[in-house]
């Protein structure tokens, strides 16, 4: 408690006015703690189901590659591989909560096909390119999500700790002294009160016996 602070009237006014604005500081702050955690929960949620998606696409991409390479021998599959001209372009962008800078990531793809010829080729290459394709885009999802995830955490961390001190310290602290600074006004209050009733006694006495001498 800061018991240093003179008991003046000033102070008092000061403290009254550090203590609201610590009040109003603490509730903005924890409106701004459940909304992180909400953001924070949902995000969560959606990873587990991007990774499952990823892990999905990346099993139906492979199988897809393996039974081409069974149908036409890995090193016809090879071969293909090669006339396949396909570019992947990932754009940044960003997005906002409570002030924390969360990614956005898409993917694109720039393709020039056809890359081979359908006579002699397992429909297996097309699901695999396809697959693989698809894979990409949940990867870049998923990596947003993740990215999301740790700085919400980590803002969260900081404005629960800032709720906590404002709770737990700041605000007792301002309360506790309002209350002491208080009461110190009120006991010097009272002792002037009552040095200006004996004072107004000695001054009625003297003035009687002025009067008597009289």
């Amino acid at each position: 408690m800061r018991k240093n602070v003179a008991p003046t009237r000033s102070n008092l006014i000061k403290l009254k006015d550090e203590l609201k604005f610590a009040k109003l500081g603490h509730e903005l702050l924890d409106q701004k703690r459940n909304i992180l955690i909400i953001e924070l929960l949902t995000l969560v949620d959606q990873a587990v189901d991007y990774q499952a998606q990823v892990e999905e696409a990346l099993r139906e991409a492979y199988q897809s590659l393996q039974a081409a390479v069974m149908g036409m021998g890995r090193l016809k599959v090879a071969n293909l591989s090669g006339a396949v001209s396909i570019d992947a372009a990932i754009t940044l962008k960003e997005r906002r909560v409570m002030g924390v800078r969360l990614p956005r990531v898409e993917t694109s793809f720039d393709e020039r096909g056809p890359y081979f010829s359908p006579r002699e080729t397992s429909f297996q290459v097309e699901d695999a390119l396809d697959n693989f394709k698809e894979a990409l885009k949940l990867m870049g999802r998923l990596a947003e999500l993740k990215v999301s995830i740790m700085r919400l955490a980590q803002e969260a961390k900081r404005t629960i700790r800032k709720v906590n001190a404002l709770e737990k310290i700041a605000i007792p602290d301002l309360e506790e002294t309002l209350v002491y600074t208080l009461s110190r006004l009120e006991e010097a209050e009272r002792e002037s009160f009552l040095l200006m009733k004996q004072v107004k006694k000695r001054l009625e006495k003297k003035e009687k016996a002025h009067e008597w001498s009289l």
